[in-house]
């Protein structure tokens, strides 16, 4: 099957089209610009692995947790092209899809025992997204929390299991994650490459009607705006 995944939770999105066990092409984007560049670089992969969107059998989408804006586009940009070419639209976890591609460079050096991988995104706001993983299962519900209760959680979840990490949130958070730091993979993004692998492993249930990014927390708006009123004052307490 020919899937092309897309995940856009961070400022470098990726982009990939699949073929079962084969990647036929992928590519990394900025997703901070315009979402119509987005639709040009995912032709962009489509030419180069010389694949027609009518040709897909499917697409894949990383559901987050990350970037609001980022998601919205991304979920956007896969639901049109999904819709367009009467394709279903698989989703999956960006943590998940990070964890993924921990897994696989883990796996590429068969000197090193198969870890828990432990998938960590910046969240701005002073927190991060986090995720633990083991065998691309997760250990427990995904969080939102400060860096400094990173290790407590994970010692909850993992206990005394072999760690190795991934995500930008150590650059983010340098200072407070140099414990785990020499235990940090060099993977700071989910790639196209592990949502296209993880969605056609799933359960492969269609999401494209109504489909929604994964955020965790409430956004900045909800938070100011609890009733939902543009323009309304935050209440007063």
């Amino acid at each position: 099957m020919k899937v092309l995944g897309l995940d856009t939770a961070t400022l470098s999105a990726g982009i990939a089209i699949v073929d079962d066990t084969r990647v036929l092409a992928e590519t990394r984007h900025d997703s901070s610009r315009r979402s119509a560049d987005l639709l040009v670089a995912v032709d962009d992969v489509c030419r180069r692995a010389s694949v027609a969107p009518t040709e897909l059998d499917a697409i894949a989408i990383g559901a987050g947790p990350g970037s609001f804006t980022g998601l919205r586009i991304g979920m956007a940009t896969a639901k049109g092209i999904a819709f367009a070419a009467g394709r279903p639209l698989w989703a999956v976890s960006s943590l998940a899809a990070l964890a993924h591609d921990g897994v696989q460079l883990v796996d590429a050096d068969r000197a090193l025992e198969p870890p828990t991988i432990v998938a960590v995104l910046d969240a701005r706001r002073g927190e991060v997204y986090a995720g633990c993983f083991r065998q691309d299962l997760p250990l427990g519900e995904e969080r939102v929390l400060a860096p400094s209760e990173l290790g407590a959680w994970i010692a909850q979840l993992a206990g005394d299991a072999r760690l190795a990490f991934v995500g930008d949130a150590l650059a983010a958070h340098r200072e407070v994650l140099a414990p785990f730091a020499d235990r940090w993979l060099a993977v700071s993004t989910p790639s196209g490459t592990a949502v296209a692998q993880l969605a056609l492993a799933g359960p492969r249930i269609d999401v494209l009607a109504g489909g929604a990014p994964t955020y965790i927390r409430p956004s900045e708006a909800e938070i100011k705006y609890p009733d939902g009123v543009p323009g309304a004052l935050p209440r007063t307490r």
